[in-house]
């Protein structure tokens, strides 16, 4: 016991103090030493502690750039975004079990790869970018490339196993609302998967799967981009790039604001541009404004996020939110009217789904029911007939985005009493705030007191000594016995 608490404290004390692209069993990065890291043999790849907030560290694997140093990276995968690690005695280590694990400050244990391995491990960072831990028989025990983050590598499979998740904001990595995934009917979709609610946004809902492209007849479920930039899915969606062709770094990211988007670079560097995205119309991606809100694009100010009328911000740094209502609705009859909202569509939450029915009636279904919020009054219907109304009433506002090329309004139900006030003026000046605040992830663990480390410092070093003389008695205590034999001998 003491032996093995030796060798661990060694594992512990030596680690490499230049760049590798290999971790070798009982070696480990530390968060306080930035020259600590993985290096991919081609250099395209880097591998190491990444700051995420203050005092808040991940470890993650980057593209190797001049300029970046574990800040402004492009990230292509991380270990523990949900769990940051202290920027104080945190360390990566590889142990001689075969073990991968991240601890925080030397307390816990943050993130692990679970594996056990009776012979010599050690971990890899390809030209790929896939982190492999091995062993010396070059079985693959772990590798980065089956648990994902938010992007995908050319050659990486996403399967019917793992998704990739968004990152909160563009300053917070830790996990978000939006999802790409393969759902039960083996069709590769994109979700919001909100704190209340969950929405499918692509293929386009309104769409049958056939309408869309897709085939649900396939059992093996996985996708892959090429290095050439062809992406292929078992559903029969693919895509190229606008750019395909070799010479480029690539890589599909599920961005922050729920589009899915590929980017491309040359070998040598520069800067990352869009050569293909899921969504062309950024208001079509569910969850983008939070409930009770309108999103509008303008392409030279981009997706901005406005409460609908009578409505206030929930979190005016986080617009997932939404709005809530600043009066209190009755379900009286004659207490409530209605407010016009023109070109607004609010996806989903449909009461029920009325044909041929005009204005008066559909104001008529919502007053009936009190937990309508308002309804959409349309001419339009995917594969129905045109110029004939469409009556929606709606319990729920969500998705809500104004175009003027949509043909319908949106009625929004609110107390009669206020319907001349000015507070249910549609204000366009709220379109100026940002649809995603822009918060640094704070690093919020309790710690044991100086204390109780000083003990575990006290009891870690007394393992060490006591290991040290356990191997001091193996080793001399032959000698000695054989001197006193000798000299027992001698006297004799």
């Amino acid at each position: 016991m003491a032996t093995s608490a030796f060798l661990l404290g060694l594992s512990i004390i030596i680690s490499p103090s230049f760049s590798t692209a290999t971790l070798r069993r009982g070696s480990h990065l530390s968060v306080e030493n930035a020259e600590q890291v993985l290096i991919s043999p081609n250099n395209a790849f880097t591998a190491g502690f990444y700051e995420v907030g203050d005092n808040a560290y991940s470890f993650a694997i980057w593209f190797s750039n001049d300029t970046c140093c574990r800040k402004n990276c492009t990230l292509v995968w991380m270990a523990n975004r949900d769990e940051p690690v202290n920027g104080k005695h945190s360390r990566l280590i590889l142990l001689g079990n075969g073990n991968l694990i991240l601890t925080d400050a030397d307390r816990f244990t943050a993130w692990m790869t679970n594996t056990v391995s009776q012979f010599s491990t050690q971990l890899d960072l390809q030209d790929s970018g896939n982190l492999v831990l091995t062993n010396s028989d070059h079985t693959i025990l772990w590798q980065s490339f089956d648990s994902p983050t938010d992007t995908l590598l050319p050659h990486q499979p996403l399967t019917r196993k793992v998704q990739l998740v968004s990152g909160r904001s563009q300053s917070n990595y830790s996990s978000g609302f939006f999802k790409l995934y393969f759902d039960t009917d083996n069709v590769l979709r994109l979700l919001f998967d909100g704190p209340e609610v969950s929405d499918i946004y692509w293929p386009d809902p309104v769409l049958l799967t056939w309408e869309a492209g897709r085939s649900t007849y396939n059992n093996s479920r996985i996708a892959v981009l090429d290095s050439e930039g062809n992406f292929s899915s078992t559903d029969n969606f693919t895509f190229k790039s606008a750019d395909y062709g070799l010479n480029f770094q690539r890589r599909l990211t599920i961005d922050f604001d729920g589009n899915l988007r590929l980017y491309s670079r040359k070998n040598n560097g520069g800067s990352w541009v869009v050569s293909w995205q899921a969504i062309s119309h950024p208001c079509r991606i569910h969850g983008s404004c939070g409930p009770n809100s309108v999103c509008s694009y303008v392409p030279s100010m981009g997706r901005k996020c406005s409460c609908i009328p009578g409505y206030k911000v929930v979190n005016d740094t986080d617009w997932s939110f939404g709005c809530e209502p600043e009066f209190n609705l009755s379900c009286a009859t004659g207490s409530a009217a209605f407010l016009q909202l023109p070109h607004v569509e609010f996806f989903g939450y449909d009461i029920g789904f009325y044909p041929n029915c005009t204005l008066r009636e559909c104001e008529k279904l919502c007053l009936e029911a009190c937990n309508c919020k308002g309804f959409q009054f349309q001419f339009t219907k995917h594969n129905h007939p045109s110029g004939i109304p469409y009556c929606y009433p709606k319990t729920l506002l969500l998705n809500g985005h104004h175009s003027p090329n949509f043909r319908g309004d949106l009625y929004l139900k609110v107390p009669k009493s206020g319907l001349s006030s000015s507070s249910y003026s549609y204000k366009e000046s709220s379109l100026k705030l940002n649809c995603h605040g822009e918060s640094v992830k704070q690093l919020h663990r309790e710690y044991e007191s100086r204390h109780e480390k000083g003990i575990l410092k006290l009891l870690f070093w007394a393992a060490i000594i006591a290991g040290g003389v356990e191997i001091f008695g193996i080793f001399l205590l032959p000698y000695f016995l054989i001197t006193m034999h000798q000299r027992s001998r001698a006297g004799m």
